[in-house]
């Protein structure tokens, strides 16, 4: 028996002599050196510097090929790069777009480029095929006029998204809020500057920044340096172009306080916060590896962070609260943040700021620098089963200018970061007291922000991060706007005169085509209304009803595809009955819609009278040209299962029909998606089915 128990207690220790104290925490033993074989790095005659590591384990081979060139402040074209880097695949002077996206599907290859790199991926087999589709891209790109056109019009339907999206517009003002007028960081595209855009601007700043001088080209595959020798001689010796433009853009916009930057968002439930400041810091700096680390801690490590613990474990202000470390050649920031309940806004800041302090006060615990190393260090392992991180490697040794051994000793150089080490570099570039703090929200939160502002003074942004002025006050009530807008509406002088006019028609069906970048298909959309009461609309694609509603002053439905038909609710019943009528704002007041002028402001760079409405079922807000009373644009904001639902609108290109003013361009945009309408059809008093409609 003694013999089975000493065979046990060999091989299974804990079992038979008990269990491991697990409080006590192993010896770690030193950080190894990782062995990651050198790239081969070489020059080209024209300025490329080509970086290859060679595997063999797949027929496959990637280049990625990255300019050079600092980037430039836009100014007055804003958004110049972002919209150059999208057309750069749209054809060439020997492909058309369709031709080229064809060439490429065919050998099952990846090609893309954005505003200052271009990419390709293949089998080894197919690579010539691919340079060549690749080459003639980076020398040939033509930037057709009608691609111009179609990217410029997504990008306005971008804009109008954006200036519903609450995550968007925090973005824009933390941008302008860190890095000062003149650096490229700082300037965000609006529809003015999108205006200026145009080929001759596009063409000349691909010119200008796609040139060899300077440029890098990553090679990662199945290819040997002989082969990529002749390739590049092949496909890339005859790229030309001038020196690739360097200027030192400094760092960011620091403060001497806190500083408060809000933007508007009106009936938004909850807000979104950006606590942010810049840092001077570059990717080759000693401190760059300890920032990170700190951060992991502070809230880049997710849910064991502190501000996760703090605002989201033991407060419950949110559902997530991180932050992150911008750190480039150009610029670097500092940003944490999340969305928040109106409620528990200003609770949330004073947390956020809390911990930033916290974290430059004393030192960090044990448990939080071992873990978070621990984690990072996993996270390098587990890159380095990646071909392409070693070329990564070699390219950020050379362009950030890092020690040759830098990753091959980067374990070693994170365990041996203190706790000591993260405390100064805390001290040295959190600023608790210097912050821009950014909310995008609801009005109804400003009075509580102002505790936060240095000079007790808000600065207003608009969806751009543009200044606002306050809104002024309007020069006249709620109900003469709306007698102005229904006499602009109906070209009358008097509302006795509208509601004669109103009242010959008796029915209108309007029939819109809607379209939209991401949809393959337009959209249809018909409305119907009647004198008698009744209101439809039904929207189809490829001839397929994809949702319809109806209402007969009474009782009415609606139908899609997830709920199938669904009755309309008394308070659904209600709400429609206040905007009854071919223009319900005729009737608000009859009706019982609760209504109030807001004031005066620019929305879409029109001066506007801004209109508060409530149904009972939601909340809008409609502004008024100012010097023509049409409408230009409206925000409804209902609630959905405890969120907020918003959906925006445009109104355009007014025509006439028996004396009635109509839009002609509408738009609607609903969870970053927007639909652009053009109304094909608009017929007064014509003949309607309406059993087309009711069943």
């Amino acid at each position: 028996m003694k013999k089975y128990i000493f065979l046990l207690g060999a091989l299974f220790p804990t079992l038979v002599f008990g269990q491991l104290d697990r409080s006590i925490r192993p010896t770690p033993k030193a950080a190894p050196i990782i062995n990651i074989k050198d790239s081969e790095v070489f020059k080209t005659t024209n300025g490329i510097t080509v970086i290859l590591s060679e595997d063999h384990k797949l027929p496959r081979v990637s280049f990625n090929l990255v300019m050079g060139s600092t980037p430039k402040a836009e100014m007055e074209m804003a958004g110049l790069s972002e919209v150059a880097g999208s057309l750069i695949m749209s054809g060439t002077t020997t492909r058309s777009k369709d031709q080229l996206d064809n060439e490429i599907d065919y050998i099952g290859a990846s090609l893309s480029a954005d505003q200052n790199s271009m990419y390709l991926s293949c089998l080894t087999k197919h690579v010539n095929k691919g340079l060549e589709l690749m080459s003639d891209v980076l020398l040939n790109a033509n930037f057709p006029e009608s691609e111009v056109t179609r990217i410029i019009a997504q990008n306005e339907s971008a804009l109008l998204t954006a200036k519903s999206d609450a995550g968007t517009m925090a973005q824009n003002a933390e941008a302008v809020a860190n890095f000062p007028k003149g650096h490229p960081y700082g300037e965000v595209m609006t529809e003015e500057s999108l205006k200026k855009i145009n080929r001759a601007a596009i063409l000349n700043y691909y010119k200008e920044n796609f040139t060899p001088k300077g440029s890098y080209l990553v090679v990662v595959g199945d290819v040997t340096k002989a082969q990529v020798t002749a390739m590049i001689d092949t496909y890339f010796s005859s790229w030309t172009g001038p020196e690739a433009y360097q200027v030192e853009l400094g760092t960011g916009q620091f403060n001497q306080g806190n500083r408060v930057l809000f933007v508007k968002k009106p009936g938004a439930v909850q807000s979104v916060v950006y606590v942010s400041f810049p840092l001077n810091v570059k990717p080759g700096d000693a401190d760059y590896l300890k920032l990170t680390v700190l951060n992991e801690i502070l809230g880049g490590g997710v849910f064991g962070s502190r501000l996760m613990q703090n605002l989201r474990e033991d407060k419950a202000y949110t559902y997530g609260c991180r932050s992150r470390v911008q750190i480039t050649e150009n610029g670097s920031w500092f940003s944490a943040g999340g969305n928040f309940r109106n409620d528990v806004t200003d609770s949330a800041i004073t947390q956020i700021l809390y911990e930033i302090e916290h974290i430059t006060d004393g030192l960090v615990s044990d448990e939080e620098i071992n873990l978070t190393k621990s984690s990072m260090a996993g996270g390098f392992a587990r890159s380095l089963e990646r071909p392409a991180t070693v070329a990564r490697f070699a390219l950020n040794i050379i362009k950030n200018k890092l020690p040759k051994d830098y990753y091959q000793t980067y374990l070693k150089q994170l365990d041996a970061i203190t706790k000591d080490d993260l405390l100064m570099v805390a001290q040295t570039y959190f600023l608790p007291k210097n912050c821009n703090i950014v909310v995008v929200g609801n009005e109804e939160i400003l009075d509580r922000l102002v505790q936060f502002d240095a000079d007790g003074e808000i600065e207003q942004l608009d969806a751009f991060g543009n200044p606002i002025k306050e809104v002024i006050p309007a020069d006249i009530s709620a109900e003469v706007l709306l007698d102005h807008y229904v006499m602009a509406v109906t070209q009358t002088t008097s509302i006795k005169k509208a509601t004669k006019k109103l009242k010959k028609v008796k029915s209108m069906k309007e029939e819109m085509e809607m379209t939209m970048a991401q949809m393959p298909f337009p959209l249809k959309s018909t409305k119907i209304w009647t004198a008698a009461g009744v209101k439809a609309s039904k929207f189809e694609m490829n001839g397929a009803v994809t949702q319809s509603a109806y209402f007969d002053g009474k009782t009415g439905f609606k139908v899609n595809r997830v709920d199938g038909k669904t009755d309309l609710t008394p308070e659904e019943i209600a709400a429609k009955n206040k905007t009854q009528g071919l223009i319900p704002e005729l009737n608000y007041k009859k009706a019982g819609m609760t209504y109030e002028i807001l004031g005066i402001e620019k929305k879409n760079g029109v001066e506007c009278y801004v209109l508060r409405m409530t149904d009972g079922e939601a909340e809008g807000f409609d502004y008024f040209a100012r010097d023509t009373y049409l409408k230009i644009a409206s925000i409804t904001i209902t609630m959905e299962d405890g969120e907020a639902r918003e959906v925006s609108g445009t109104y355009a290109d007014y025509e006439e029909r028996n004396g009635i003013l109509f839009p002609m361009t509408q738009t609607v945009s609903l969870g970053g998606m927007t639909l652009t309408g053009k109304v094909r059809t608009l017929e007064l008093n014509g003949k309607l089915n309406l059993e087309e409609y009711s069943n």
